[in-house]
């Protein structure tokens, strides 16, 4: 018996967006709120309070990375590595190719709000429902874009519950597939301009995809600075450990005390 229904629910979710609305879902790093037209996706940037310089990243797989991206041999390795052989996800960006058939489905605006200087960002290794998703985006050529389904600046939301009512009220569609895989980590995916190998943003797994990177390629990504302050003050760690254990929600959810 299965509990999840992951071919039905992403095609529910890619429905939605195929025909312009609007649909949150969940991925391995919290949960994404996409828009299927150049109008859901600025009625996603209104209710967020997004700024117009904050791009959406790409919802792809592999396959659609291998075949839209263009980087060398080295960093192409790179990526497989991270998000194949060790399966962890990963937010890439890179150089696109400006004719590939999903890049041609966009709206000219549309594009311009997702890509910065010649790159993309893609979000690769995400989870079953994201796996399903990116098939049927393959198969049906029709790109998915968007970004955490959270207020600008009050961090990744992990269940559906914390998602705010400002975007649950515009989502067309939402998938509920409870608690999120990493939500330890309490951040997005990590981000890597692998065209430069600049760290975007420090994310879920950062300490994984740095080791990685530090043994197979002799790559020296910079420290984690969140690990660093939870390493700095051991008391106040301690006393935070303490205070979740007697948390009685049933449903706790861990957050790093704040370096002060």
């Amino acid at each position: 018996m299965t509990v999840l229904d992951i071919a039905g629910d992403a095609r529910r979710a890619f429905d939605t967006l195929k025909s312009g609305g609007i649909a949150i879902f969940p991925v391995d790093v919290g949960y994404t709120i996409a828009g299927g037209s150049q109008h859901s996706l600025q009625r996603i940037f209104k209710a967020k309070g997004r700024a117009p310089t904050k791009l959406n990243a790409m919802v792809g797989d592999m396959a659609i990375h291998r075949s839209l991206h263009r980087l060398p041999a080295r960093e192409s390795a790179m990526v497989a590595a991270i998000a194949e052989e060790y399966n962890l996800p990963l937010g890439v960006i890179a150089p696109y190719d400006t004719s590939h058939p999903l890049i041609r489905k966009l709206d000219p605006a549309a594009l311009a709000g997702s890509s910065l200087d010649g790159t993309i960002a893609m979000l690769v290794n995400a989870g079953p429902l994201h796996a399903e998703l990116c098939r049927l985006s393959r198969e049906e050529v029709f790109p998915i874009f968007g970004s955490s389904a959270n207020l600008t600046n009050t961090g990744t939301k992990f269940r559906v519950q914390d998602i705010p009512q400002e975007l649950t009220s515009i989502a067309d569609t939402v998938i509920d597939h409870g608690l999120r895989k990493y939500h330890l980590y309490q951040r997005s995916a990590t981000l890597i301009n692998f065209a430069t190998m600049e760290v975007v943003r420090q994310g879920s797994c950062y300490e994984l995809i740095a080791d990685v990177l530090a043994r197979h390629f002799d790559v020296q990504l910079p420290a984690d600075r969140a690990a660093s302050a939870l390493q700095t003050r051991p008391t106040a760690n301690a006393a935070w450990i303490a205070g979740q254990a007697r948390n009685d929600s049933p449903h706790p959810v861990m957050q790093a005390p704040v370096p002060q």
